[in-house]
């Protein structure tokens, strides 16, 4: 991508009212719009991101097992009678409209209900089971108060995955699992090392539920670490008997903020009883599938990414996410380095490297390089009279201090033996 061709903009300034990092910077920098407080469109830039960190959820998400399927956003009203969560008084987020003929429709805030009902319709047999399947699917949700920039929003793309079992031990088998998933998920995003699985409530399902999170000043949850243990517990389960029962000391964890990126639960059979989702065993006896719900927000999990791995000067994008792994700079209009600078960018991306080209004109080195801290490519090039006098391109990683002179086969054949390692 050459960087004249892009229709956004860097912007000195975010907008007054937007008070996260993340949103800050990542308006700044030209990833996402602001339509409304709540709501963000997603550009060029922030959908390159967004579409690396959905991949990468849907990998391990497939490795689990899991089968990708997408429902409907429109949501009937007889669908969730059965668990009255179309209660306003048991669900106070929904978005409610009516069709033209005085059907109510609602927007759906989750899809235990919907996804149950279906699979009603294909399994019957303990045969069946297991079975997982997942989506990306679009959520709205009618919060009385937007906050923290993509961390939460009122519309927002989730990655919500359900279990469907013969009986406990089978859920708990993929259970476990799953955690493991996680784990890799947050790992390949750049944030395991900042990212701890926490016990949380687990409500009237099992004693507790998994939470993975990440821990940032921006947090909204406030966790209690065992660093050698590498686990947290969450302040809403803090007491001495659940400390006691995980085997933990007190003294030993440490309290911080910290934003949920993730979270898992065992829903048991309350969805299944109330929707008629049954099995006949083996002995032919009928019983209600064991159900689990997991789930990752994509947006919320770039914008956290931001949070935590961001200075000064803007984003550190960790190289598997990035919207591009390297981000060429032309410095001067001698036609010397013009041509230098393009035989770069053509060498690199016909080697399969992704490259952003900043070949605008007009604009001063100072405001190219504030503008490369900005959007934060792992791989900052820079070609100018200089640095062809000092023997090749000036290579600087955003996350390290200085950069150095190399040859551009030099650079090529480092971006190659790093990508096949």
């Amino acid at each position: 991508m050459k960087q004249s061709h892009l229709f956004t903009k860097t912007r000195k300034e975010a907008p007054a009212d937007e008070a996260s990092r993340n949103a800050e910077l990542l308006i700044k920098g030209g990833f996402i719009h602001k339509e409304m407080a709540g709501v963000y469109s997603y550009l060029p830039l922030g959908l390159r991101v967004f579409n690396k960190i959905v991949q990468i959820i849907r990998e391990e998400m497939n490795a689990l097992g899991g089968q990708e399927i997408v429902l409907s956003a429109l949501q009937e009203k007889a669908t969730w009678e059965p668990t009255n969560r179309w209660s306003d008084d048991v669900v106070d987020n929904w978005f409610k409209t009516k069709l033209k003929n005085d059907t109510e429709l609602g927007l759906g805030f989750t899809h235990e209900e919907p996804l149950t009902k279906l699979m009603s319709e294909y399994i019957s047999s303990y045969r069946d089971l297991p079975k997982s399947a997942y989506q990306f699917q679009t959520k709205f949700r009618n919060e009385t108060r937007a906050k923290s920039g993509i961390m939460r929003t009122r519309e927002f793309v989730m990655k919500d995955l359900y279990s469907f079992s013969q009986d406990e031990a089978q859920h708990m088998e993929f259970y476990e699992r799953s955690k493991e998933a996680y784990k890799k998920v947050f790992k390949r995003v750049g944030i395991g090392h900042l990212t701890y699985m926490t016990f949380a409530s687990g409500g009237i399902f099992s004693q507790y539920s998994h939470e993975f999170q990440t821990v940032t000043g921006a947090g909204e949850d406030t966790i209690y670490i065992d660093e050698s243990k590498g686990i947290a517990i969450n302040k809403e389960v803090y007491t001495d008997e659940v400390i006691a029962s995980l085997g933990l000391e007190k003294d030993k964890l440490v309290e911080t903020r910290a934003v949920e990126v993730g979270n898992i639960f065992t829903l048991g059979t309350r969805f299944s009883t109330a929707l008629g989702l049954k099995y006949t065993t083996e002995s032919g006896e009928e019983k209600d599938v064991f159900m689990g719900s997991y789930g990752i927000g994509p947006g919320r999990l770039m914008g956290t990414i931001v949070e935590v791995l961001s200075d000064d000067k803007g984003i550190i994008w960790p190289e598997a996410v990035a919207p591009f792994r390297v981000h060429i700079l032309e410095l001067g209009d001698s036609e010397e380095v013009i041509k230098e600078a393009t035989t770069l960018y053509e060498s690199l991306t016909a080697a399969g490297i992704e490259v952003l080209f900043d070949d605008r004109v007009g604009l001063s080195a100072g405001e190219k390089f504030a503008d490369a801290d900005l959007l934060g490519m792992p791989y900052r090039v820079v070609v100018s009279t200089r640095s062809m006098k000092d023997g090749g391109v000036e290579v600087k990683k955003r996350s390290e201090g200085k950069g150095h002179i190399m040859k551009t086969a030099e650079f090529l054949s480092l971006l190659t033996d790093t990508t096949e390692k």
